[in-house]
């Protein structure tokens, strides 16, 4: 079911009668669970014309680099087959992606795009849509509740956006079948990049560089669906007791996959749901209210990544403590390479060095930190941005913008006031201590640091 409010006109008009119905792929990068995909599959069958999709990569993608572009190709490859399946072909171009768009709009009936929440993509779209010579769609895939629908300005905390979420759940949960094409043009002459060597296109491309090679996850929507069915076999049962323990394995790992748009969040929802149970509340929590939270906060919030986003007693707090002596300060150098006095903050940035993840948890002790440990809060949030999404695969993200923000106060609530943070909450080494085994942390990272020194 595709229903109207994930469907928007973003440029009003009748459908040519020629060529064939394009549609921009670009955050859903997936061949099921796309309503995007499946909306376009509807219209071309009502034209009686085939369908293209499109796919733009960009070298100069705002923050990418060489390590996420190996994942995002692999996952292109598998859209690539699974598409041709059904008579699509994917037209993958090596391109900034509102120029090929427009490039290929100009033989299109039709145009239909996904939607992005972040500045970049919502100028693509903005731009597209004004230059483009045939109607523009634009149809939401990567969130359970359309933004809009889910609440409409910007949310205080997750008490407040719950039950908003929670009124609007039920019509949006609900699976989405995929739609037969009636014309079928699997070979169209429309030229594209041979999407079956990833490792080669990445070295051809030539992205920004990342200063150490990536032990990167396979990217995939197969992948993906592998890594669901065996969290929800193995860990679901006990994720709401051990999730947040950083010693342990007991997340999903679907952050990337849900990042580039290769899993949907609808399609996990579903399958996490059918198992039931205190794992699966908890799951559905951080999947849903706390990941779609991230997305009313950067599309509602034009300084999604800027301390102006914050709360005003956050920023008030900030600056009446901006002064305070650092007991430690440390330069961005310094940080990137996990040389300060704190065995657990040094792990978790070298885990998420090499393994291109960090855990929750200890993200959220390493972004505290990082605000203690510089000179000013505007210093410590450039440098917790540019770490997170330099190295997370799942960066350059709401969530990620959200969960940096969270270390200095978004979406949280004032405590007592001490030097430095003010009345943004703290966390301690000795609290980690005292709730987790982070000797086992500790030994956990640097096992994966040494397999990473082998290979």
């Amino acid at each position: 079911m595709i229903q109207r409010e994930r469907v928007k006109i973003l440029k009003a008009g009748s459908p040519q009668a020629r060529g064939y119905v394009l549609y921009w792929m670009q955050a859903s990068q997936r061949a099921e669970y796309n309503h995007a995909l499946e909306y376009a599959v509807e219209r071309a069958n009502e034209l009686a014309l085939p369908l293209v999709v499109f796919f733009g990569i960009g070298e100069r993608y705002p923050g990418a680099n060489i390590r996420h572009y190996p994942f995002m190709l692999e996952g292109l490859q598998e859209v690539q087959a699974s598409l041709r399946e059904r008579g699509i072909p994917l037209v993958a171009r090596r391109t900034s992606p509102e120029k090929g768009a427009l490039e290929l709009c100009r033989d299109a009936a039709l145009l239909v795009i996904d939607r992005g929440y972040l500045r970049a993509q919502r100028r693509w779209r903005a731009h597209v849509a004004r230059r483009a010579p045939c109607p523009v769609i634009q149809v939401e895939s990567d969130v359970v509740v359309p933004v809009e629908t889910a609440s409409p300005k910007e949310e205080y905390a997750a008490a407040t956006f719950r039950p908003k979420l929670a009124r609007a759940l039920d019509a949006f949960l609900v699976p989405l079948a995929a739609r037969e094409l009636k014309r079928p043009d699997p070979d169209h002459e429309l030229k594209g990049l041979d999407l079956s060597d990833p490792p080669r296109l990445a070295s051809e491309l030539r992205p920004a560089q990342a200063p150490l090679p990536l032990e990167s996850p396979v990217g995939g929507t197969s992948e993906a669906k592998a890594l669901l069915r065996s969290f929800i076999r193995e860990k679901l049962e006990r994720y709401h007791l051990l999730s947040s323990h950083p010693e342990l394995d007991y997340t999903s790992g679907l952050s990337p996959y849900l990042h580039f748009g290769q899993i949907s969040p609808l399609q996990v929802a579903l399958e996490v749901r059918a198992r039931g149970g205190p794992g699966a509340e908890a799951f559905l929590e951080q999947l849903i209210v706390r990941r779609e939270l991230s997305v009313n906060f950067a599309f509602y919030n034009p300084s999604y990544d800027s301390l102006e986003a914050l709360p005003a007693w956050a920023r008030q707090t900030l600056e009446d403590h901006s002064g305070d002596r650092r007991e430690y300060l440390y330069s961005l150098q310094e940080l990137e390479e996990a040389r300060t006095h704190d065995p657990f903050w040094n792990a978790a940035q070298k885990e998420m060095a090499v393994t291109g993840r960090m855990h929750n948890y200890m993200r959220m002790y390493w972004g505290k930190k990082i605000l203690e440990w510089t000179a000013s809060p505007e210093e410590a949030l450039r440098i917790a941005l540019y770490l997170n999404d330099r190295y997370e695969l799942d960066g350059r993200d709401p969530n990620g913008y959200a969960g940096v923000l969270w270390c200095f106060g978004k979406h949280d609530r004032p405590f007592a006031e001490r030097k430095v943070l003010g009345k943004v909450r703290y966390m301690s080494a000795a609290g980690l201590r005292r709730k987790f085994d982070m000797d086992a942390y500790l030994a956990r990272v640097e096992s994966a640091c040494e397999e990473h020194r082998r290979d």
